[in-house]
This record gives C-alpha cells, sequence and structure tokens, in this order.
C-alpha cells in the first residue's frame, strides 16, 4: 500500500523526524524523542501536523437537522463559530467515529451558516460513506474539504503569548471550543481554541498552499520560547494521560459510549442514531467500564494485554505506557464494573507475567485549557 504524505513531509524529514505509518499515512513520530516533546508541551507549547485528519462540511437546508441526527450532542446549541466534540454511532450504540464538530459562516444568504465535522485519519472515508449513507431524507451537500484546509495543532501554556506574536486579534477573546477567522500575514484560516493534549491551546485550518508558510512562522515566532514540533509519539502520551479516548483504542466499533465513560457527551434528550442503544445502556447499566490504571509492580502495560483478578480475565488495556508528566507506568483499560472502585487491586499479565497493579483515579492529568 502506497502511505499518503502531507506537504510538509519534506519539512519533516529535515527537521530529523523518524517517519512512521499512521492510519494510511507517513507521520513524523517524533523529532528530538518522545519524552522531551511531550515536555515541551507541559511546559512552553508544541507544534503539530495533524493534516492527515479529514474534514467533511455539511451544507444545504437541512445541515442542522441532518446533524443533530448523525451525532450525539446537541448540535443546535452551538452558536455560529463554536465547537463541540460529538460521537458518531451506528444503530446500536456502538461507535462509527469520535469527531469535532465546528458551526461555521457561510458565504451563501440563504444558507448563512455550515457545519464542519473533523474525523479521525483512518476513519475518513469509512465515515464519509457512513454519512452518505444516512442522509437519504435530508436535503443536504456533504463535501469532503480536506484537502482545501491544512490542520495544524499549537498546544501548550505558551501558544498563546506566541500565536499572538503573529496575530493582531486579541486571541484571549476566544473562549475554549470556539473559532474565528485569522490571518498570519497575507494567509487567512479559522484559528480554533480546541485541542486534544489537555493543555490550553490551538487548532488551525489554513489553505493548503500556505500551510508550510504558517508551520515556519509559528516555530520563528517560538524558538526562543520553547517551542517545538512535535510527533505523534508524544500527541499519544499527551492525550493518554488526559483520557482523552483514541479511536481503535479505548472506544471503536464494539464500544458503547456508555462503557467508554462519554455520556457527557450523548445528548439523550434529543433523537440521533444508536440513541435508543445508548440510554437503554445507562439505564440498565454497562457490562465493562474504562478505568485508569498503575501499575504497581515493573512493567509496562501495553494496548491488549489481559487484566486479571484472582487468575480469572476480568478486561483488558487499550492503552499503557510510562507517564512522562508522573513518571509511572499507567495504563487504561476496561473492566467489569464491580472492580471499577478506586484503590481495586488488580494484575496485568505482561510478557506472560501477571504483575500487581491497582485502579487510579482519572484522568491521570487534569485539563488546563482555558475552559471560560
Amino acid at each position: 500500500m502506497t502511505l499518503k504524505r502531507t506537504p510538509l513531509f519534506d519539512t519533516h524529514v529535515a527537521l530529523g523526524a523518524r517517519m512512521v505509518e499512521f492510519g494510511g499515512w507517513e507521520m513524523p513520530v517524533q523529532y528530538t524523542g518522545i519524552l522531551d516533546e511531550h515536555r515541551a508541551v507541559r511546559t512552553a507549547a508544541g507544534l503539530f501536523d495533524i493534516d492527515h485528519m479529514g474534514q467533511i462540511e455539511v451544507t444545504g437546508r437541512d445541515a442542522l437537522a441532518f446533524a443533530q441526527h448523525l451525532l450525539s450532542s446537541d448540535i443546535s446549541q452551538l452558536d455560529l463559530n463554536q465547537a463541540k466534540y460529538a460521537v458518531m454511532c451506528y444503530a446500536d450504540g456502538t461507535i462509527v467515529d469520535d469527531t469535532f464538530v465546528y458551526h461555521l459562516p457561510s458565504n451563501k444568504r440563504s444558507q448563512p451558516s455550515k457545519y464542519m465535522v473533523v474525523v479521525n485519519a483512518s476513519n475518513k472515508e469509512k465515515d464519509f460513506a457512513w454519512m452518505t449513507a444516512q442522509r437519504t431524507r435530508f436535503k443536504v451537500q456533504l463535501r469532503d474539504v480536506s484537502d482545501l484546509f491544512y490542520m495544524l495543532a499549537f498546544q501548550g501554556p505558551k501558544a498563546e503569548q506566541v500565536l499572538q506574536k503573529l496575530e493582531s486579534f486579541d486571541l484571549s477573546k476566544i473562549k475554549y471550543h470556539h473559532a474565528r477567522q485569522f490571518g498570519i500575514g497575507k494567509e487567512r484560516g479559522i484559528v480554533a481554541r480546541t485541542g486534544y493534549t489537555g493543555e490550553d491551546g490551538f487548532e488551525l485550518f489554513v489553505p493548503t498552499s500556505h500551510g508550510k508558510h504558517v508551520w515556519d512562522a509559528i516555530l520563528e515566532a517560538g524558538k526562543d520560547e520553547g517551542v517545538k514540533p512535535i510527533g505523534l509519539g508524544a500527541r499519544d502520551s499527551l492525550r493518554f494521560e488526559a483520557k482523552m479516548v483514541l479511536y481503535g483504542h479505548e472506544i471503536s466499533s464494539h464500544t458503547n459510549p456508555i462503557e467508554a465513560g462519554l455520556a457527557w457527551a450523548c445528548d439523550l434528550n434529543k433523537d440521533f442514531i444508536g440513541r435508543d442503544c445508548i440510554l437503554k445502556r445507562k439505564l440498565e447499566g454497562v457490562y465493562r467500564k474504562l478505568v485508569g490504571i498503575e501499575m504497581m509492580a515493573r512493567g509496562i502495560a501495553r494496548q491488549g494485554y489481559e487484566i486479571v483478578k484472582d487468575g480469572e480475565t476480568v478486561g483488558n488495556i487499550t492503552s499503557g505506557m510510562f507517564s512522562p508528566t508522573f513518571e509511572k507506568n499507567l495504563a487504561l483499560g476496561y473492566v467489569t464494573p464491580e472492580l471499577a472502585a478506586i484503590g481495586t487491586e488488580l494484575q496485568v499479565v505482561v510478557r506472560g507475567n501477571p504483575l500487581h497493579a491497582k485502579v487510579v483515579k482519572t484522568p491521570f492529568y487534569a485539563n488546563r485549557a482555558k475552559t471560560k
């Protein structure tokens, strides 16, 4: 299979990045090392190339009604230039993908707004096909606009300070999960106070032809502030510490949002695909719950490793690694509800050896985004 590359591929190689396959793309996994990059984001700021992610535009007379039917969150509550996390589900309540949906102004006078659904890279074709199949009774148009926008993420406590050097608008006025038009030099785009690292910061959508210019401008503006390019390795460890679920790990087509701890993203007072099965699971209880696990014995719990209690398998690890912030071996995994209480002692089978572990409070790292 030929791997896809973002337009910044050569830039990453020139910066010394180690490139790996991810979701059909050849992407930078690290530049100076995952620990170094992780700590740079927690203490300064880091710039991520996330152009492999997909953006699907929803327009037309029934755009809002379709988005409400398709997504778990109440999209009708979004003001213009506001964004929201939402889950897209199958009829049985399992998950097609997790998304961020943006309510954006339209250039058409007859249709003053549109919705842009940002989806995971490896799911884009599947998501577009699913959305297309669901639109039959709605007057909407769907368009894959992924090639029109270059998507970057700039995350960390110094992100606002550094980006402000390039933008005349007062960025502190952009509230959490809000967006606005912006300009870096002559380049126009959208800047949103969103992200997936547990830090304050921004995600930027710029014309694809200008992605490298914006990338270079941000790194130059932040060179004396500790800003670094960040690979997918640290992106994973950052989201993991903040217990931000990842498709293919914590969530999948076999996961109900309630067991993944995503009840907050499901507005069950409105109708949407999968709503009845999600409500049933909420009312009747789940068969398993996603919990945080700390390894008490030496060993790293990786995805797929068995979780054991008294010699019996009671669940599986979904993500696990050495936490750069807490310098502990931590993990996320599913266990039966009666074993989900904080402090419950378990074992995780690492290379055939059951190692002592216990359930701990999550998120491991509290979200530091400016939520007001």
